[in-house]
């Protein structure tokens, strides 16, 4: 195998896994190398590329229903959905800006990091989308798990563990998703001056009403000139104009609500959906905290009295990204103090590889869940060739 192998068909995929498997060579997977630097520096010998397996396999748009080779540019199946007046539910979002990285994202990466946006509290997460994969295992061998019809999913759930495995389990060939609709009219909902926790509790009562948020964030001072706060509803145009009026109703205990739409709207949410906010500078690292909301506005309380931090909030409070120092463990252990006794957790998603190398990039397991972690790998890749101490060391 070469230093860099792109094989262009599952066979050929399959017959470089045994290659590599046969001379206990491990491997780095990837597609396009937009995410390459987010995780613990893999220990591999040579890369696995899927950039050449491309193409749409499949799309019923009366079925809501499309099917890609993993190292399709994502760009491309946006764009054969919208020509269809189609979308990918869950909002896939976009690390090139927070990275720095360039090329064409791809619909393998986006579930190899079950990359979803702030419509996730909604429509769920990328693997709540996915219904069927194929991929290869260590052992060189092809594997397909769910369907490629929404009524045709059964078997062992395959599908959901690929999703945010981080092509620690298998090199994907195939990724097959549900998709929804585009919404006729898309209207934001903006609150202005609530502090933190007033915001999530204005987050939370939209999200608890009946007139469907399906996007909920708030950009703190620092952030934005004035603090802001933000609700999106989407769907039928009548729908929108009797739903926002009832939702700027429910909040007038929180403020006089405006009404944001078109361009500078999707401007907005794209910002929050790609975490732009905290892109500059770039010496600073970037965790992506994931915490109830009710529990958010204290946690970051906690992390801010002993680290310096920028910080903004999505899926109402339930997903905080934050920006600290990235010199020593980049923040780390005042961070997962701060989360301590809520049940949340932190991923590294932007620092030095010095420091990836050296800290927990993703949330340290407990002794049970790293012994059911280590037993998956070793079921689906038994000589660890797959990114090997990507997500943790040693697996």
């Amino acid at each position: 195998m070469t230093a860099v192998s792109e094989p262009t068909s599952e066979s050929e995929l399959a017959a470089a896994v045994a290659e590599a498997r046969a001379a206990r060579m491990p491997l780095s997977v990837e597609g396009r190398g937009t995410k390459a630097t987010l995780g613990r520096p893999a220990q591999a010998a040579a890369t696995l590329s899927t950039a050449k397996l491309s193409g749409i396999t499949l799309h019923e748009p009366a079925e809501l229903v499309i099917g890609a080779k993993s190292g399709t540019p994502l760009a491309e199946v946006e764009a054969a959905l919208a020509d269809k007046g189609q979308m990918l539910a869950f909002e896939p979002l976009d690390y090139r800006p927070l990275l720095g990285s360039s090329g064409a994202p791809t619909v393998g990466g986006v579930v190899a990091g079950n990359l979803s946006g702030p419509r996730r509290i909604s429509a769920g997460a990328c693997r709540d989308s996915l219904i069927g994969v194929r991929f290869v295992n260590g052992r060189g061998e092809m594997i397909k798990n769910g369907g490629r019809v929404m009524k045709n999913v059964t078997g062992l759930d395959l599908v959901k563990l690929m999703a945010g495995s981080w092509g620690t389990l298998g090199v994907m060939s195939e990724v097959i998703f549900k998709v929804l609709p585009v919404p006729e009219r898309t209207a934001t909902l903006v609150l202005h001056g609530l502090d933190d926790a007033r915001a999530v509790a204005a987050l939370s009562a939209g999200l608890g009403s009946p007139f469907e948020v399906t996007g909920a964030a708030h950009l703190p001072a620092g952030i934005d000139r004035i603090p802001t706060t933000l609700m999106r509803i989407e769907g039928f145009a009548p729908s929108i104009t009797y739903r926002s009026a009832q939702l700027k109703t429910l909040l007038k205990p929180f403020g006089s609500a405006d009404l944001l739409e078109g361009a500078s709207a999707a401007e907005v949410w794209r910002k929050v959906r790609d975490a732009a906010f905290l892109v500059e500078p770039r010496d600073r690292a970037v965790w992506r905290v994931s915490v109830a909301p009710s529990k958010a506005a204290a946690a970051v309380a906690r992390i801010r009295s002993t680290l310096d931090i920028r910080h903004f909030y999505d899926w109402g409070g339930g997903l905080v990204w934050i920006a600290a120092p990235a010199s020593g463990d980049a923040g780390s252990a005042a961070i997962r103090e701060g989360l301590a006794g809520t049940g949340g957790y932190a991923t590294l998603m932007r620092a030095p590889a010095e420091i990836r190398a050296t800290v927990d990039v993703f949330q340290p397991l407990s002794a049970p869940l790293m012994t059911i972690t280590s037993g998956i790998k070793a079921s689906l890749d038994p000589d660890r060739l797959f990114n090997p101490g990507r997500m943790y060391a040693g697996i």
